[in-house]
């Protein structure tokens, strides 16, 4: 078992920005990939971020040069660092974590981008 408590969120202006954290506990020896989905109003969610377990990353056209995936294994602990944000950011940010073939999620921390 893998929880993830994600906190970090709220309202920013656009342009903007926040870091979401994502800490780990329970079974980490097992994580192998960490990453950040998002999910809009009335959206399918979708990946904003993902990093692997030697730190190779990738992410979402929409935010490519904006945002920062990092991973701090000394913390179980995977960061979300955004910048520049627009108001099409906006969404409930997950946090997963994938064990084998199984993914856990946080619970969401929501990120609202709003003059």
């Amino acid at each position: 078992q893998v929880h993830l408590v994600e906190s970090g969120g709220g309202l920013v202006q656009p342009g903007g920005s926040l870091r979401l954290s994502c800490a780990a506990s329970g079974s980490i020896f097992s994580i192998n990939n960490m990453g950040w989905y998002r999910q809009a109003p009335g959206k399918q969610r979708e990946l904003a971020a993902h990093i692997t377990l030697d730190l190779s990353t990738r992410y979402a056209d929409s935010v490519k040069g904006r945002f920062t995936i990092s991973r701090d294994h000394a913390k179980n602990t995977v960061y979300l660092q955004m910048n520049s944000l627009k108001p099409e950011d906006t969404a409930v940010y997950y946090c997963y974590a994938r064990v084998l073939d199984y993914d856990y999620w946080g619970q969401g921390t929501q990120v609202t981008v709003s003059s």
